[in-house]
């Protein structure tokens, strides 16, 4: 079996433990901060700003309430996508 261990900024993640992995932009809209897709971001760059860019290591297991999931931010786009890149490897 491949070893599944992402050596991350934030620190090694566990890809065989992850159960969602998703980009996101963090947007403020008029103080209202929140993590969007990146499709909705960039259609909607004249109603928000765009602050940066995480991707998100979704560990909660099927049907429990409480979160449990590590992001990484990035400044740019670009390096978003460096990032999953690196990931899409393991898979």
């Amino acid at each position: 079996m491949k070893e599944m261990f992402y050596h991350s900024k934030i620190g090694v993640l566990d890809l065989s433990k992850v159960t969602r992995l998703y980009p996101a932009a963090v947007v403020d809209a008029h103080g209202e901060v929140a993590e969007m897709s990146l499709e909705w971001a960039d259609m909607n760059t004249d109603k928000v700003k765009i602050v940066s860019y995480v991707l998100v290591f979704d560990f909660t297991p099927s049907g429990e309430k409480v979160r449990e999931k590590k992001e990484l931010l990035f400044e740019t786009k670009e390096a978003l996508f460096e990032a999953m890149q690196e990931v899409a490897q393991f898979f």
